[in-house]
């Protein structure tokens, strides 16, 4: 049975009600007001206070007031022989229970203290429940056994409850947006927003704009007011992708942001505070960008208090099978086929090099899926088919004719694979090869398109 503690400055009602809880099971401590009540609380944990209103040293008030900051899952029923409307209104808006006046019927209250136990009871079952399957959900999409995934799990894991700035590094199509929303979904803010930017997508003045908002009528177009990402995410997770993209007068704003917790929209004289949880993501060595000048050293020490690697593919190969697994389930379902994969394929894929990572591997698995019947066989062939057929399919249009638009996405994907391969991931440099602006180098990779 439950822990409960009836406090009390009447000795009588302390004694009384100490005899009839005692009769039916629960665990009964008494304390003859709030501070004994809270240095008995210290020690010894509660499930449930009884508590009277008006009482000397700490009335009944304040020990509820007390009690919420200590543990939110204290049941408290209230009791007063002045029961004014007043003094329910108040236990009520600190977050009691239940209320009762004196004198009273001792199986009323018995009922009030068992109803208040089982509704916390499955309160509590509802969150715990809803933990586990916010942790199923949050790590579900990032899939892999090895021993370098285990350790990136449990490290989500350890830092998700913390409030400290992550900064996740890793090569071009690792996941670290599944990482970073795993990192969210795991900590007290996953209710809140969760809102990704891409840093490296939009000119200067636009990401601006994007992440503290406007005034009306600060430039041409600003017809109302608008708030940034910064007050949209308050009480949730900003992701900031392609840190290493943001131009060196915007690290300056953000860099204050992150010290003083405000921000200011364009054209606007106040400043509004946030709270929000920053997480940062870059395939490049900041670092080295610290040291020729083009990342700012003191914005880098701000995001990187907590720095998580996503390892590359090539790393941890024995999570292949799994992700073509998972990968062959994703496409058959969206795709409504029942699609395997064959024991030559396994072999293939597995000995690919996978320059783009995971985000390539699923490519290829999702175009091995649409070329391949209902109910049929993921050959070797098909996957090798996708990898090598800008240098296998000819000018000439074939008699049976082509899908233009997959042959001029496959010719698309494999040219940027291979821009990002000569560069290392480095998607400024990429860009240039293919004389893009990072922003659409961005769109394609991220669209698949």
């Amino acid at each position: 049975m439950a822990d409960l503690l009836i406090v009390d400055d009447e000795k009588g009602y302390r004694e009384v009600l100490s005899v009839v809880f005692a009769a039916e099971g629960y665990a009964v401590a008494t304390a003859p007001h709030g501070r004994a009540a809270i240095a008995h609380l210290k020690k010894h944990p509660a499930d449930l206070i009884i508590s009277d209103v008006r009482m000397p040293d700490m009335d009944g008030i304040e020990l509820l007031r007390r009690v919420r900051s200590i543990d939110s899952d204290i049941g408290v029923v209230m009791m007063s022989a002045f029961g004014t409307i007043n003094s329910a209104r108040e236990a009520f808006k600190l977050g009691a229970d239940d209320f009762i006046q004196k004198p009273f019927n001792n199986e009323e209250l018995k009922l009030i203290v068992a109803r208040t136990l089982e509704r916390r009871r499955l309160v509590s079952e509802n969150r715990v429940l809803k933990q586990a399957q916010r942790k199923t959900g949050s790590l579900e999409n990032i899939v892999g056994s090895s021993p370098k995934m285990a350790e990136l799990f449990r490290l989500i894991e350890t830092v998700a409850g913390e409030r400290s700035t992550i900064l996740i590094t890793g090569e071009s199509g690792t996941g670290k947006e599944l990482v970073a929303r795993a990192v969210h979904g795991l900590s007290d803010r996953a209710e809140k927003p969760f809102i990704p930017v891409n840093c490296g997508a939009m000119a200067e003045s636009l990401l601006e704009s994007e992440l503290f908002g406007f005034m009306k009528g600060t430039f041409t177009g600003a017809d109302q007011n608008r708030p940034g990402v910064f007050e949209a995410a308050s009480g949730g997770t900003i992701f900031l992708d392609e840190i290493s993209e943001m131009p060196l007068p915007m690290q300056v704003k953000m860099l204050r942001v992150l010290q003083e917790g405000r921000v200011r929209r364009i054209g606007s004289a106040n400043e509004i505070e946030v709270d929000t949880r920053i997480i940062a993501a870059t395939n490049r060595d900041l670092r080295s960008m610290v040291e020729d000048g083009t990342f700012r050293q003191d914005l880098f020490y701000r995001i990187s208090v907590i720095p998580i690697e996503v390892p590359p593919l090539r790393d941890r190969r024995e999570d292949i099978p799994d992700l073509i697994e998972h990968f062959v389930r994703k496409f058959s379902m969206r795709s409504a086929k029942t699609v395997r994969v064959g024991k030559d394929a396994h072999a293939a894929l597995f000995e690919r090099p996978w320059h783009g990572n995971v985000r390539e591997l699923e490519h290829t698995i999702e175009r091995a899926v649409a070329l391949t019947a209902d109910g049929g066989e993921i050959c070797a062939d098909t996957c090798a088919a996708y990898a090598n057929r800008l240098r296998t399919v000819p000018n000439v249009l074939p008699a049976d004719g082509i899908d233009l638009r997959e042959h001029i996405r496959t010719i698309k994907h494999d040219l940027i694979e291979q821009a990002l391969s000569r560069t290392k991931g480095n998607r400024t440099q990429a860009a240039k090869l293919l004389k893009l602006e990072p922003y659409q180098l961005r769109h394609l990779v991220e669209s698949g398109n």
